[in-house]
């Protein structure tokens, strides 16, 4: 219900910026249209858009380049999953089979720089150094969590807080990047736009920990993923950290090992011990601590529908089933 409603405040923009999406992703070169085409019309929630669109329409904003932007901010993240599965070896995402299964690794990292160095070309175009800084900036920054990430798989000895690095850097970044832009846009004062961003921040966080929960609890038709992709991958992500510290010795071995291994031979008794140890429980309290500190940050704004969204959009970030 959440969505529904703010896509009814949005809908029009919503339309513009995937007009703008498509427009920008013409290339005389049909292996990049084919594979930015497939990876775009796979679905997604569109959350980064969203939040440039709300944070520009809580400001009073009125122009239009609030739709160049949010589609700069989709580039950018479609970019990262290209990369993403690549590094991963994905075969699934969103219930569709990944680009690089389809098209191919090469192909995939190829085209992934395609998007970001359209996303620069497209930032430039609105002509605002403090927009480019933001953007480049966050792409930075995500980038880095990405090799912070690689460098824990298979690392049992990660514990929360260098986990929770990783979010900040590999999702959050991106979340706080695109309420900022909607502040600096609407020229809101330091205060609001710090508001703001932090309220990315704290949302993006907890996404990603929400994520984490159904990795071992959802249904998977529903997400369009396999059930434990970061226990295969050697991912430690909270759940497993939670066990590690507070169960068993017999828990915690099981999950070191599975971590370190990799693989699927363990999951059934990896999750056994996670339902055991009340780790989901403790996972998705974190996210709503999340959720409630960036619902704080945006005490400054205005009231408005779009601020009411932007309420809604932390409730739903930790509520969803998919």
């Amino acid at each position: 219900m959440a969505l529904e409603k703010i896509n009814a405040l949005i809908g029009p923009d919503m339309k513009s910026v995937d007009a703008v999406i498509r427009q920008r992703l013409h290339s005389d070169v049909v292996l990049v249209r084919q594979v930015a085409e497939y990876i775009i019309s796979s679905g997604g929630k569109r959350l980064r858009p969203v939040l440039v669109l709300l944070a520009a329409g809580a400001m009073g904003y009125k122009g239009v380049n609030h739709h160049e932007l949010a589609a700069v901010v989709e580039f950018i993240h479609t970019a990262t999953l290209l990369h993403d599965d690549v590094v991963d070896e994905s075969e699934l995402r969103r219930g569709r089979e990944t680009a690089n299964n389809l098209f191919g690794n090469a192909a995939s990292v190829l085209v992934g720089d395609f998007l970001y160095s359209r996303a620069f070309q497209m930032m430039v175009s609105v002509g605002n150094m403090r927009i480019m800084q933001v953007l480049a900036d966050a792409t930075n920054i995500i980038a880095e969590g990405e090799v912070l990430q690689l460098m824990n798989c298979h690392d049992a000895d990660v514990d929360e807080e260098r986990y929770l690095q990783v979010i900040r850097y590999k999702t959050a970044k991106l979340f706080q990047a695109a309420a900022r832009l909607g502040a600096i846009l609407g020229g809101a004062t330091p205060e609001v736009e710090e508001g703001l961003a932090a309220y990315g921040m704290h949302l993006g966080t907890a996404f990603q920990l929400v994520d984490d929960v159904l990795d071992y609890s959802a249904d998977e038709a529903e997400t369009g993923k396999h059930l434990g992709d970061d226990l295969a991958e050697g991912k430690p992500t909270l759940p497993l950290i939670y066990v590690m510290q507070n169960g068993s010795p017999e828990q915690a071995a099981c999950v070191r090992r599975a971590i370190e291994e990799g693989g699927r031979d363990d999951f059934p008794a990896v999750l056994e011990a996670i339902r055991a140890t009340g780790a989901l429980e403790h996972t998705l309290k974190q996210a709503k601590l999340e959720s409630e500190v960036a619902v704080r940050a945006l005490q400054a704004l205005p009231a408005s529908q779009y601020k009411d969204s932007l309420v809604e959009l932390s409730v739903f970030a930790v509520t969803r089933s998919f």
